[in-house]
């Protein structure tokens, strides 16, 4: 069994959905296993957070999906993956406890380095985080 532990816009309902990005390329529908944390800096990069894994930092909420090995070649397409390239993102494991019990996972976390500069999102939940920011009124300028 293969495990996928997801932080942000590959949550259900987000813009990078993992069971729409299953399901548009013929994949079996990856099984919610549970919602669990790990402890991490998460920062606001505009349409998507990452996630600078901190043990000695907050929770970051996630959830932890088994998935088809068939669904990871697309899942690093989406976070940016490809083979002898710099992207912002990295394919790394991970430990989450869910139910007591240790499972590893697959995630995709950035840099230290990349954060410069970006906002930290205090709460360590990206969905929650981004419908308070999207809510709030744009400021007008010129009135």
């Amino acid at each position: 069994m293969l495990y996928v532990f997801v932080y942000g816009t590959l949550r259900a309902g987000e813009i990078n959905d993992i069971g729409r990005a299953a399901a548009r390329n013929q994949i079996d529908t990856p099984r919610l296993i549970g919602s669990t944390s790990t402890h991490g800096r998460l920062y606001d990069f505009g349409r998507y957070p990452g996630l600078v894994p901190d043990g000695s930092a907050g929770a970051v909420r996630g959830d932890v999906y088994e998935i088809d090995e068939a669904l990871v070649p697309v899942l690093d397409e989406i976070e940016g993956i490809y083979p002898g390239g710099d992207g912002l993102f990295l394919s790394k494991q991970i430990t989450v406890m869910l139910n007591d019990r240790p499972v590893q996972c697959l995630f995709y976390p950035v840099g230290p380095e990349s954060v410069a500069n970006r906002a930290r999102i205090q709460g360590g939940d990206w969905i929650a985080y981004r419908v308070a920011r999207d809510a709030e009124p744009e400021l007008k300028y010129g009135s």
